[in-house]
């Protein structure tokens, strides 16, 4: 009788907590490698594609199906303008762009593959990032910056969106 009500109690809490509801957790991660015998920046995005696709759908009022056989010319697009927006690199306080060059999916993961080239000389790295902060005030983005043989990594949210990098 005992066992029965310990167990009984114990369901209950469990059911009383789940009940709250499941709150989803956003995270994205980035990558950033400087590869000085190539003199440029290498940049691997790991972002979850239902957030990127309702992201991309509440920008521009039209369903998105990245990394599906639906997926448009269109679509692939409007990701790269999104991520140029919302994602930018200065090195010694001058803007570079960020060149797409691939994407795949990893499970229910975008992962995509871009790079920064022509950088010779790092004092600074800026570093700014709101991808899917303007949708999900939530999102955290994690980005782990390689270079000179440290690692250091940086979380940006909604009230964090800029970091700066100093060799």
């Amino acid at each position: 009788m005992k066992k029965g009500i310990v167990l009984g109690l114990l369901l209950f809490l469990a059911f009383s907590i789940s009940s709250f509801g499941v709150h989803k957790f956003y995270m994205a991660i980035y990558q950033i490698n400087y590869a000085p015998e190539k003199k440029m920046l290498q940049v691997t995005s790991r972002i979850f594609v239902d957030d990127l696709d309702r992201a991309l759908e509440k920008k521009h009022n039209k369903k998105f199906f990245l990394g599906t056989d639906k997926e448009t010319v269109e679509s692939i697009d409007l990701l790269k303008k999104y991520l140029n927006e919302n994602f930018t690199i200065k090195i010694n306080g001058q803007s570079k762009s960020i060149n797409f060059l691939s994407k795949e999916m990893d499970g229910d993961v975008l992962v995509c593959y871009s790079n920064v080239k022509d950088i010779s000389k790092i004092n600074t790295i800026e570093i700014y990032n709101s991808i899917l902060i303007d949708c999900f005030a939530e999102q955290q983005n994690i980005i782990h910056v390689t270079a000179f043989d440290t690692k250091k990594s940086f979380l940006f949210t909604e009230s964090s969106t800029k970091q700066v990098l100093k060799y």
